[in-house]
C-alpha cells in the first residue's frame, strides 16, 4: 500500500479491526519512510452482475453510483450514511443471490424505491421523481396517491 503522504511503499499494519457486521477490515498503517499513519479499508470483492440499461447498453455495477443517488435523495433528512451503506449492502446481497449474470436497471430501481419507501418517505418521493422522470405535477400526484394508499393499508 502506497503512503498517501510520501508515496513510499514500505509500511506496516499496526492495528486491524472488523466493523460490526464483520464485512470490512479497517487497518491502521505506519509508513516506515515518513513515520505518518494512515487508514485503509478492506472489503471482500464479489462479482456483481452486469446492468442492462433502458437503451440496451451494458454497464458494470457501481456501488458508489447507487450510494451517491441515495445520499442525494436523503439529503437534509434524518437518514444516516451508515443506514444507506447497510441498505446498499443488502441490495448487493439480493442481486448476488439472484445468480444472474445480467440484470435490468429497472429491477434495481424498483428495489431501491421499495427500500427507500421503508427508510424515509420524503427521500422515496425525491428518488421516484428523478427515477420515474415525472413530466408534470399530475404524474407526481399519482405517485403520492399510491404512496398514501399503501400507508393506509
Amino acid at each position: 500500500m502506497k503512503c498517501p503522504y510520501c508515496n513510499d511503499l514500505s509500511n506496516k499494519v499496526v492495528d486491524s479491526r472488523l466493523n460490526k457486521e464483520q464485512t470490512i477490515t479497517r487497518r491502521r498503517r505506519l509508513c516506515e519512510s515518513c513515520g505518518r499513519r494512515f487508514t485503509t479499508y478492506e472489503r471482500l470483492e464479489v462479482t456483481m452482475p452486469m446492468l442492462i440499461k433502458k437503451d440496451g447498453r451494458r454497464e458494470a455495477w457501481n456501488r458508489d453510483k447507487v450510494v451517491h443517488g441515495l445520499k442525494t435523495a436523503c439529503e437534509k433528512r434524518p437518514v444516516s450514511i451508515a443506514r444507506i451503506e447497510k441498505f446498499v449492502d443488502s441490495l448487493e446481497g439480493e442481486l448476488q443471490d439472484m445468480g444472474e449474470q445480467e440484470i435490468a436497471t429497472e429491477i434495481i430501481g424498483e428495489r431501491v424505491m421499495a427500500g427507500l419507501h421503508k427508510i424515509d418517505e420524503i427521500a422515496y418521493v425525491r428518488f421516484a421523481s428523478v427515477y420515474r422522470q415525472f413530466r408534470d405535477i399530475n404524474e407526481f400526484m399519482d405517485e403520492l396517491k399510491i404512496m398514501l394508499g399503501s400507508r393506509e393499508e
